[in-house]
């Protein structure tokens, strides 16, 4: 082996691969904060129930039309609330991964980081 380790910029590519890690993290930390304080909602039943959550999945609030509440039918409400809330977890969900995946996009030095 040739004195003083290895030649050909082995350091420099060290250097960047670390300076990439960390702008990731930082790229990383503030989309997090973003989704974070974001609202998501979904509407069911044609906008009869609509449910908000924040990033932190939360559930923020649930909006009930007055003219879907029938004392004889208490299953479909809940029913559309249940569809609501889950819906609006799913849209928290797909903007999360859609996020990570942009992300992920500049990873191409570090596959499988994540």
């Amino acid at each position: 082996m040739a004195k003083g380790g290895f030649r050909g910029g082995m350091p420099g590519s060290q250097m960047n691969m670390m300076k990439q890690a960390q702008k990731m993290q930082q790229d990383f930390m503030k989309m997090q904060q973003e989704l974070e304080s974001r609202e998501f909602e979904f509407t069911a039943g044609g906008g009869a129930v609509k449910a908000t959550m924040i990033g932190t999945r939360q559930l923020q609030s649930i909006t009930i039309d007055p003219e879907v509440v029938d004392p004889e039918d208490v299953e479909m409400l809940q029913d559309l609330i249940l569809a609501a809330v889950n819906g609006a977890i799913k849209v928290a969900d797909d903007e999360t991964n859609k996020a990570m995946s942009k992300l992920q996009g500049g990873l191409g030095g570090f596959p499988g980081l994540f």
